[in-house]
């Protein structure tokens, strides 16, 4: 049992890491039916935010390295929360109402952020500022009269063409200042994150069962996270105003909500958590490029079974599937319980793997849904109704 126990405490950091990450998207999802295929790469984001604290503070001792996981927690929100307002704000926004080009843009944005630190380097973030200055300062000088025409948004867009163009011939100029300049900075190789000492080692014991430092740690983090965005919408006056938005987006904007800051708000409270979610997956083992597409679907399929935009079926579908996923996976029933019957060993042995028990998942949900299939915590308002 002691065996059990501890798959038990595995799959509820687990299912921790997945509701900070489940959040967000319900969150987004629930208020602007945007399907962000890029969560996971926003993840993704957040745990390679953490590498590059964790380098930086290296250097300045072992006493000050100490704490640099805590920085790193907040710049992980911080740096995925801005760049989820800048994309809601130039690629999100323009795509409202239209589920599927939204869709397939957000695919498009997760493939271009996995290249992207795969590829990264001195050279190519020069050319990245050398193609937001020149598009900047076009913009910026192009005359009103340009602006207002008919054919001004196509004349926008091929500016913003030529300035790409020119930002990629000036890449291939820094590139060839030498490795300084062109060497990648990560890689497509994985990348791994050393927890402080203070998070290392067991915080106690239960009935002789040690308590991993790492897991419960993860644990505090998800539910005070939780409670941090449980009383934002309940507490403060943006939180009102996206939960008004959330159910009547028409009649909030007549009572003059700008709902425009609430979307930006939100995506950037959402991609922000994702996150967070990336710096607590760098405490359970390496991470890489691909970092997102192992959590996106899991995080979908927790929203669906809690009811879209729904906290509370958010943590027992996360708590649920990390448990299970934990449990049968890594086959512990079948040393917990050697005397179980053949038929049931059998299947037990069938599904005790990392992939299968997410099959094992995959056909709890479709089950579960045919008799709720708006979720354990359907959504309620008129937005609904309609």
């Amino acid at each position: 049992m002691e065996l059990v126990f501890s798959q038990i405490l595995d799959g509820l950091s687990i299912g921790s890491v997945l509701l900070l990450a489940a959040t967000g998207l319900a969150i987004v999802f629930g208020l602007m039916g945007v399907i962000n295929l890029a969560h996971g790469e926003f993840m993704m984001l957040g745990a390679y935010v953490t590498f590059v604290v964790q380098n930086m503070f290296r250097p300045l001792g072992a006493s000050v390295f100490e704490l640099y996981y805590l920085v790193a927690l907040v710049a992980s929100f911080v740096v995925t929360a801005l760049i989820g307002v800048l994309l809601e704000r130039t690629l999100i926004r323009r795509l409202y109402g239209r589920p599927l080009e939204t869709l397939l843009a957000t695919w498009g944005v997760s493939l271009i952020l996995i290249q992207f630190v795969r590829s990264v380097s001195l050279a190519m973030m020069l050319g990245i500022g050398v193609t937001a200055l020149l598009g900047w300062l076009a913009k910026r000088f192009m005359p009103s009269s340009l602006k207002d025409a008919s054919f001004g948004n196509y004349l926008g867009g091929a500016v913003w063409a030529v300035a790409g163009l020119l930002g990629i011939f000036s890449i291939n100029i820094f590139a060839s200042f030498g490795r300084f300049f062109s060497n990648p900075w990560f890689g497509p190789r994985n990348i791994d994150v050393t927890a402080p000492k203070w998070l290392q080692g067991s915080w106690g014991s239960i009935a002789g069962i040690e308590l991993p430092g790492i897991r419960i740690f993860i644990i505090v983090l998800s539910a005070f996270l939780l409670a941090a965005v449980a009383w934002f919408l309940t507490k403060s006056v943006w939180g009102v105003r996206i939960r008004s938005v959330t159910q009547n987006r028409e009649m909030s904007n007549c009572l003059g909500i700008p709902t425009d800051s609430v979307d930006s708000i939100t995506f950037g409270i959402g991609s922000g958590l994702a996150g967070v979610a990336g710096c607590a997956i760098t405490l359970l083992g390496s991470v890489g490029p691909n970092l997102g597409a192992s959590y996106i679907v899991s995080c979908f399929m927790v929203i669906v079974l809690g009811g879209v935009g729904n906290l509370v079926g958010t943590v027992i579908a996360s708590m649920m599937l990390g448990i299970i996923q934990s449990i049968i996976g890594s086959g512990s029933l079948l040393i917990a319980f050697p005397d179980m019957p053949d038929g049931l060993r059998a299947v037990t042995e069938f599904f005790a793997t990392t992939s299968m028990s997410l099959v094992l998942v995959f056909i709890f949900i479709i089950a579960f849904l045919q008799f709720k299939p708006t979720g354990m915590f359907p959504q309620k308002g008129r937005s609904v109704d309609a």
